[in-house]
């Protein structure tokens, strides 16, 4: 397995800066050929540490709202489904989860008034409490800078390492701590695989 390196890194934080810059401006940024420069893209696409290409809009120039910060505490058998909730909501436009398994969310509330919004969108009980920050201002700056590679092993959760190994089973490229860890991934497809033949039959 080729590990991921400061190159890598350099690429992230150019397209970060602007997904459609051309191959070309990225390999002499880098010090690459162009194919090069895509190869390794198309590496990190398949590692999962690309997940997709997007477009960074300012909402606040599209629709007007009150911008705040909103913490909600909730029982910790429905935070997965709050968070899918609130990740559909029109008003959100970042979601967290904090250790403590409370949800974050930063929204522009159209007509600010916070209760009625989470009334409306929230499915009733969920909520156990919340709190309201109102925002003045908000930024959204991701970095890569001083970021360490930490792929983590589909079968174990280990950090995969240089002695790792990376396979493809079932079409997605999957990345391993050891060829252990390989080997009973890919039996557990392949039984998955068979149960799910057997069924449809």
């Amino acid at each position: 397995m080729r590990d991921l390196d400061e190159t890598d890194l350099e690429i992230l934080q150019l397209l970060m800066g602007d997904a459609r810059k051309p191959w070309a401006e990225i390999a002499e940024a880098v010090d690459l050929s162009p194919p090069a420069v895509a190869d390794r893209v198309e590496r990190l696409q398949e590692t999962g540490v690309v997940r997709r290409f997007t477009v960074d809009i300012d909402r606040s120039k599209l629709r007007e709202g009150v911008p705040v910060l909103i913490r909600i505490e909730t029982a910790t058998g429905v935070v997965d489904e709050m968070r899918a909730t609130l990740r559909e909501a029109e008003a959100v436009e970042h979601l967290f989860t904090t250790a403590e398994r409370d949800v974050l969310c930063y929204a522009r509330i159209p007509d600010g008034n916070v209760p009625q919004w989470l009334d409306a969108t929230l499915a009733d009980g969920v909520v156990d409490d919340y709190a309201v920050t109102l925002l003045t201002d908000g930024e959204w700056t991701p970095t890569v800078g001083g970021t360490g590679f930490a792929l983590s092993c589909a079968e174990c959760g280990n950090t995969v390492t240089s002695e790792g190994t990376t396979a493809r089973i079932g079409g997605d490229l999957h990345q391993f701590c050891c060829s252990s860890c390989e080997s009973q991934f890919e039996s557990r497809y392949e039984r998955f695989e068979a149960g799910a033949t057997e069924e449809s039959e």
